[in-house]
């Protein structure tokens, strides 16, 4: 007799197949056990295509956008319900092979019920009835072939057999096992052990772990995780499989499935293998140990799963690395692929088996960790790394820490087991990423994801603008994990004579919580992003680009600033030697560096821009009202007295005289760079860290220490740190303004003393501009000033302007975040792009 039914258990995420004929209560047993979302039904896509849920003749559409609806949602690993008869095995087949193509698990609820209750059930509906015979012939045909559900590839089938059965069931959902992104960490991920006992525990030891105690534990909580292969090979197998299985055993590590696991799993099983890779010598260890520690390493590797997903989602950790749309998937496709990667078939020259190089291609968000192949040194490659460092031939045991992302490793004793094929180290990382760069990647309506500001949309016009000038002008994009965003000013000022003053600034940033802001000299100049490598191999191993200068230096929109190599090169030399002198390299422990800075003068860069508006306004207001004085002079000596047009002329050219001031003392003359300068205010990112999120004083400090190496070529930022609640700082730091403003200097940045600041609002503004009276003459023009022109300037927006500097900060932050991280290059530049893409917004060009 039949066992009754009172659990189902499914895979969440999954596909579950409800067969049954009709009126056997499928739709009514979807409704109350599944969201309205995740029940697919045949009858509602008949509606959706031929506007009646009867309507036969509409069937083959109605399927096909069925079947479309569920690989969309098993694409992006939604549990997903099939209602629909799915008697006959045609049927059921195409939605199995919509699962294994997912790699998810499918289940099929079968119901099966008596005849003569699925045709009362049927005659009581109100909506549409089903013929008897055909209800017959579904019911028939799903009896004769229910047994053979297994073999068609359903990982789970539960048969309801009666009315009590299907009103009391109940549906349990479980998370694949591999997923455990409510997990974490922090972890220490170890990579391939080989039996190095010895190593295993003095790295545990380094990492932080009692090692004396039974099991072995970390005092902090943090976990072990083993990426497999703790078999073969070493003299320690069976020493290193007591550590691992107790500390699974009382949850002080994780482990994950390894090739060399699975072979030693089968042969413990009895099962034919090859006695090769160092099989033998286990098998040989384990001997000499009783059956039951045995038994117990059987049944401990026939419990591993193939990889965990992690934090989150934000890390995974698989034994022979993972492609993206593999992670938190279950099928026998994933498992092979976890434990021995990507093959086709090939042999290398050492007869081992060829491997797709899936991480030189992988744009996934989380980090991949594993092992399997043995390098030299463990390093990023965008945003994965293989911790296998080879001690069993003599190499190193190495573990990341995550979250931290730092690499702990021990010295082999010595070589355990003698390589097939020699350790080497991984491809530079750029010459990878650039390999697989596309413009699929950027173009059209793009959606980039960002820690700060969340998702943010760039629409497909905005990214035709950007690609028209970055495909145009812009240097090799492998030069680019950056650009600078956009400023907002200050609040209007309602101050007599001015449109900017510090009162708003201060004022901003006290209402958004922030104590303390510094307030930084902005200069008159052209914005700059500076990419320098220590030397040219650095540049080529970080970059993957060789070239003379081992860097650049770009303007806003990614273009060189300066047409002639040599320039840069030599700019960009005396700036590493800077560096070099300070120690900030090593300091840093970096061979790259990103800065932001302002180069300088204006005219360096700008000088079309300011002989053909700037200048030309000048000369021909300066004709103008030369005339008109003249004019009027004449008219004068004839008695036709002019008085009012007198004076308005004469203040008139008093204002284009300050317009011509203003923009003559931001140019001065250069020789190629002899006469150039930079302005350095922040270091945007070494090797290893955002330092854009680090402390403004710490910029500035390290940036003196330059500046002091490198006078003739670095200009200091005059700076104040004024605290927002202290009348006497800001008073003082208005002063300053002032005092700077009035000598012709452009203006301040207010920016909060921790760049990257955050509210109950969101993301503080990381900056606002305030502009001085006589500058902002050159935005608004000459007679800006007058009471007329003033009164209607205030009238100004700055919402957008305000929205679009938080955005293209946030993008800037996620582009330097993604690039630290060694994440595939595409990740990095869409970011950068998308900053270039987001200007072309219809904002005020004078804000």
């Amino acid at each position: 007799m039949r066992p009754v039914l009172t659990e189902i258990e499914i895979a969440e995420p999954g596909l579950v197949v409800l067969c049954g004929a009709s009126g056997s209560g499928k739709s009514t047993f979807a409704r109350r056990h599944f969201a309205a979302t995740e029940v697919v039904s045949s009858d509602q896509c008949r509606a959706m295509v031929g506007d009646d849920e009867t309507d036969q003749t509409v069937t083959a559409e109605a399927f096909d956008l069925l079947h479309t609806i569920v690989r969309k949602r098993l694409e992006i690993g939604r549990l997903t319900v099939v209602d629909a008869t799915n008697t006959k095995a045609p049927d059921r087949k195409s939605l199995v092979e919509l699962a294994r193509r997912a790699d998810l698990m499918v289940t099929a609820i079968v119901f099966d019920l008596p005849l003569a209750l699925c045709v009362e059930r049927n005659n009581a509906r109100r909506d549409r009835q089903t013929p008897r015979h055909a209800i017959k012939r579904q019911h028939e045909t799903l009896r004769r072939n229910a047994r053979r559900l297994r073999k068609e590839g359903f990982g789970r089938v539960y048969t309801i057999g009666s009315g009590d059965e299907l009103d009391s069931v109940r549906i349990g959902r479980t998370k694949l096992w591999c997923d455990r992104r409510d997990d974490a960490g922090p972890f220490d991920i170890i990579g391939d052990v080989h039996g190095c006992h010895t190593e295993l525990i003095e790295l545990l030891d380094r990492l932080g772990y009692d090692v004396t105690a039974r099991p072995i534990a970390h005092p902090d909580n943090r976990r072990a995780v083993f990426v497999g292969d703790l078999v073969d090979r070493g003299p320690g197998v069976a020493e290193v499989l007591e550590v691992a299985m107790s500390m699974v055993e009382n949850g002080s590590a994780l482990c994950i499935a390894g090739n060399h696991e699975n072979k030693l799993g089968r042969a413990l099983a009895g099962r034919q293998v090859q006695m090769t890779h160092g099989l033998a010598e286990s098998l040989a260890q384990l001997e000499q140990r009783s059956a039951a520690f045995r038994d117990q390493v059987a049944s401990f590797i026939d419990g591993l799963i193939s990889h965990y997903v992690l934090d989150g989602g934000r890390l995974v950790v698989a034994h022979a690395g993972l492609p993206e749309r593999y992670h938190g998937r279950a099928s026998a496709r994933v498992r092979d692929i976890a434990l021995f990667g990507d093959t086709d078939g090939e042999s290398d020259e050492y007869g081992l088996p060829v491997r797709y190089p899936w991480a030189a291609d992988y744009r996934g968000d989380a980090a991949v960790v594993y092992g399997h192949t043995p390098v030299i040194a463990a390093e990023w490659v965008n945003n994965t790394i293989c911790v296998d460092t080879g001690a069993v031939f003599g190499g190193e045991l190495t573990a990341l820490r995550w979250p931290e992302r730092d690499l702990v490793s021990v010295r082999a004793a010595e070589v355990h087991y003698e390589p097939i094929r020699p350790l080497k180290a991984e491809p530079p990382v750029g010459d990878r990423a650039h390999a697989s760069l596309d413009i699929s990647d950027v173009e059209g309506k793009l959606v980039v994801d960002t820690s700060l500001a969340g998702r943010l949309t760039i629409e497909a016009e905005q990214s035709s603008a950007a690609l028209e000038v970055m495909s145009r002008f812009a240097v090799d994009p492998r030069w680019l994990p950056y650009l600078p965003p956009t400023m907002a000013p200050v609040a209007t000022s309602t101050r007599d004579g001015y449109l900017e003053h510090p009162d708003e600034a201060f004022a901003y940033f006290r209402r958004a919580g922030v104590r303390e802001v510094v307030c930084q000299e902005k200069h008159m100049g052209s914005r700059a992003v500076v990419v320098m490598a220590r030397d040219a191999d650095a540049a080529e191993a970080r970059f993957g680009i060789a070239n003379q200068a081992a860097g650049v230096i770009v303007t806003r929109t990614g273009r060189a600033f300066f047409a002639e190599p040599a320039a840069t090169a030599s700019l960009l030399a005396q700036l590493r030697a800077a560096a070099e002198s300070t120690g900030l390299w090593d300091r840093l422990g970096t061979d790259w560096l990103l800065l932001d800075a302002e180069l300088l003068p204006w005219s360096a860069k700008g000088v079309e821009l300011i002989r053909d508006l700037y200048a030309a306004t000048g000369a021909a207001g300066t004709a103008a009202l030369s005339t008109a004085s003249k004019l009027i002079a004449d008219a004068a000596e004839r008695d036709v007295m002019l008085d009012e047009l007198s004076a308005r002329t004469d203040e008139r050219a008093s204002h284009l005289g300050s317009f011509i001031d203003a923009y003559r003392q931001y140019c001065w003359d250069t020789d190629g760079i002899d006469g150039v300068e930079i302005a350095p205010f922040q270091i945007l990112a070494a090797d290893s860290e955002v330092l854009g999120r680090r402390p403004h004083a710490w910029h500035l400090e390290e940036i003196d220490a330059l500046i002091a190496q490198a006078p003739d070529l670095l200009r200091r930022t005059d700076r104040h740190y004024v605290k927002t609640d202290d009348d006497a700082s800001i008073a003082d730091a208005t002063d300053w303004w002032h005092s700077m403003t009035e000598r012709g200097g452009e203006g301040m940045v207010a920016k909060p003393a921790d760049p990257v600041t955050v509210n109950d609002k969101g993301l503080v503004q990381p900056g606002v501009k305030c502009r001085g009276r006589e500058y902002l003459r050159l935005i608004y023009g000459a007679e800006y000033l007058a009471p007329e022109n003033l009164q209607r300037l205030r009238q100004r927006s700055l919402k957008r302007k305000s929205s679009l500097a938080r955005r293209e900060f946030a993008l800037g932050i996620e582009a330097l975040e993604r690039f630290v991280a060694n994440e595939h290059l595409s990740r990095v530049h869409q970011c950068a792009f998308a900053v270039l893409a987001l200007e072309s917004e219809p904002v005020d060009p004078r804000l």
